[in-house]
């Protein structure tokens, strides 16, 4: 099994991924964790070195899951040949779910810094169809349109209780 999810903020990305790497014994990947400096805060990765730890990480792994809203990073797993998920719910199930998720410690220092910069995710969520570049609707959509593998554009969170919506070979 080999899947990258793409998406906004706050789309399920990270709940999907985490779902699919338990069921299929595989390695996951959150891409915020190669897009940015280790240890720094907001501090992005130099884009060549993010690209090449996403083709060491799915060269090093049979069964993979790889998620986030990088579209250059999602476009380097894409020569490996995965299962394309596009989640896009739409903003407000985006916004819904980023006030409702749970403290994420690879992100922030303590459940409370997390909540104060809240306010500011939630604005840059919402901006999701104006947004211009790699972190946009209209990116996301040419990565996806582009892409001539296998992909799925969910415009609705998928029941985690339905496995067969996977492809898992």
């Amino acid at each position: 099994m080999q899947v990258v999810i793409l998406g906004n903020a706050g789309s399920g990305k990270s709940t999907l991924a985490h779902w699919l790497a338990e069921r299929g014994k595989a390695e996951r990947l959150d891409l915020d964790t190669v897009a940015w400096e280790p240890g720094e805060v907001a501090v992005a990765r130099d884009p060549a070195l993010a690209q090449a730890e996403v083709e060491r990480f799915c060269r090093s792994h049979a069964h993979w899951v790889v998620e986030g809203c990088y579209a250059s990073l999602v476009r380097v797993t894409l020569a490996f040949r995965p299962q394309l998920i596009w989640l896009d719910p739409g903003i407000e199930a985006c916004l819904t779910n980023c006030r409702s998720r749970p403290w994420e410690p690879h992100k922030y220092d303590s459940a409370n810094e997390q909540n104060e910069r809240l306010p500011f995710l939630l604005e840059w969520v919402a901006g999701y169809d104006e947004r211009e570049g790699e972190l946009g609707r209209a990116d996301h959509r040419e990565c996806f349109l582009s892409y001539g593998g296998r992909r799925t554009h969910w415009i609705e969170r998928p029941s985690l209780d339905a496995p067969s919506a996977i492809s898992w070979d």
